[in-house]
């Protein structure tokens, strides 16, 4: 049998363990899904860039407790078998890490429940009443969250297979040895990707990382 090639396996969330985006489900549950297809159309349109809508996502949550939006996570449909897929990459010998925009809260959420090794994604603004505060200057910076993610697990870029649906997942395809568009809606993204993988089954993204050689 060939060795398993993937020392780690980086992960998206939303759109790519979520069906849909995992932020609807949050605007619609504090009362500002108004604001959320406001920013999703003009990010979506490019009359603003990553950064601004992450900034216009993270501030749903302000004024909200860490344990009000961690109810509505756990209740966000997502692919089944996360935690079984998890484990099979494990026992193949795979790091699998989180690398995603979404704050620490919603990253730690994702870790407890499912097993996930490591995460990278974007500071938490929490203030002193323990309530999520608003953010600022806030950066949609994958690149960089896989440089950490490297140098902390010790493997090369060629070692690592990434898995999402967006735009910044593409950047990264071209960046690690091999990357698989999960139920993406970008055609851009889907030719990026050495796979697709249209699926609400983790395991079955586990099959195909099986199938899947580095780039020469």
């Amino acid at each position: 049998m060939v060795p398993f090639p993937w020392r780690l396996v980086t992960v998206d969330i939303d759109g790519t363990l979520t069906v849909g985006h995992g932020w609807r489900p949050i605007a619609v549950a504090f009362g500002r899904l108004p604001e959320y297809e406001t920013s999703n159309r003009r990010f979506f349109a490019h009359e603003i860039g990553e950064d601004e809508h992450l900034v216009d996502l993270l501030n749903l949550a302000a004024g909200h407790t860490v344990a009000e939006v961690e109810a509505i996570v756990a209740q966000t449909p997502r692919l089944l078998d996360i935690r079984e897929g998890v484990e099979e990459l494990h026992a193949l010998g795979a790091r699998v890490a989180l690398l995603t925009h979404n704050p620490d809260y919603v990253i730690d959420w994702y870790r407890r429940s499912f097993a996930f090794d490591d995460a990278e994604g974007v500071p938490a603004p929490i203030g002193p009443d323990g309530r999520i505060a608003p953010c600022h200057g806030v950066r949609a910076d994958k690149p960089q969250g896989l440089q950490v993610l490297l140098a902390r697990c010790g493997v090369s870029a060629r070692e690592v297979a990434h898995l999402g649906d967006g735009w910044s997942d593409a950047e990264l395809f071209r960046s690690v040895g091999g990357g698989i568009a999960v139920n993406s809606r970008l055609e851009e993204v889907n030719r990026a990707a050495d796979r697709v993988v249209t699926t609400r089954d983790f395991p079955d993204v586990v099959q195909a990382l099986r199938a899947l050689s580095p780039r020469g």
